[in-house]
């Protein structure tokens, strides 16, 4: 990262960055992030919707200034690094959702623009992309934790206040919860009809693995291999969680039949005559 490059040359994981080893000037990366920054929001503003290029924009903040400058702080930088990671998929259910809306907004009208967001991200509708965002969100503590384990003294050394250096019960009690978290958010999207039912229960057949080594974990104070195979349950839990969804998703396996064999035809109701 641009802002911390001294704190990046003292950690084993992080040393070899280009701004690190001098093979990139700050300038470049200046340059390189403003650019693909005013790019990047632009594009979602006129290809998509203005409420995606807002979070994208408001992401792009968080993390290159709340959450980086945090991490030399207070270990509450975890918080906000896990509100980054949850904004994605949430401008992914608005760009998605946006076909939907009907409300246009324009720019030379603000009122419509601030009628267009809350018709996404503030209706029952929204619902699925506020879970998807909850799961990214409490995903990142168990696998961030379980990460930072191993390297908690590198991470102390380079002055960065992680939760693994200064307290590894807290840690692990906080892995445990966010990974218990995980069922009710499963819960949620076969509630809310994102998902069908039958994903309760193969979700949670994942969810119970990676709560088990969070057990472990938080039994063990991360020693004996406990943070290291809590790691690797995360790093399989989410995109088996996410493949499970969108193979799950609501509906999908009748569209698909239905466009391979046709729409089921309706019996016709005669009336008798009396």
């Amino acid at each position: 990262m641009l802002f911390e490059t001294e704190h990046d040359a003292k950690m084993s994981r992080t040393r070899n960055r280009p701004l690190v080893r001098g093979l990139l000037s700050r300038r470049a990366a200046i340059l390189f992030a403003i650019a693909t920054g005013i790019f990047g929001t632009g594009l979602l503003w006129n290809g998509v919707n203005p409420t995606t290029a807002l979070l994208g924009a408001g992401n792009i903040v968080l993390y290159g200034f709340a959450y980086t400058f945090s991490k030399r702080v207070h270990p509450i930088n975890t918080w906000i690094g896990a509100i980054v990671g949850g904004i994605p998929p949430l401008m992914g259910w608005c760009a998605a959702a946006s076909q939907y809306s009907t409300t246009v907004a324009s720019l030379s009208d603000p009122s419509t623009i601030a009628a267009e967001a809350k018709e996404l991200l503030l209706t029952e509708q929204a619902a699925g992309g506020w879970l998807i965002a909850a799961l990214l969100f409490a995903w990142q503590f168990p696998h961030f934790f379980a990460l930072s384990h191993g390297v908690r003294h590198e991470y102390a050394s380079a002055g960065y206040k992680m939760l693994t250096s200064s307290n590894i019960p807290m840690a692990a009690r906080v892995s445990l919860r966010y990974s218990f978290v995980m069922f009710p958010i499963c819960i949620g999207l076969s509630y809310y009809q994102v998902t069908d039912p039958a994903f309760i229960a193969t979700s949670s057949m994942i969810n119970g693995w990676m709560l088990k080594e969070a057990v472990r974990m938080w039994r063990l104070n991360g020693e004996k291999g406990s943070a290291r195979a809590l790691f690797w349950a995360s790093v399989w839990h989410l995109p088996i969680v996410l493949v499970l969804a969108m193979v799950q998703k609501k509906g999908l396996w009748s569209r698909a039949w239905n466009g391979v064999f046709g729409e089921p035809e309706l019996e016709e109701e005669w009336e008798e005559d009396l």
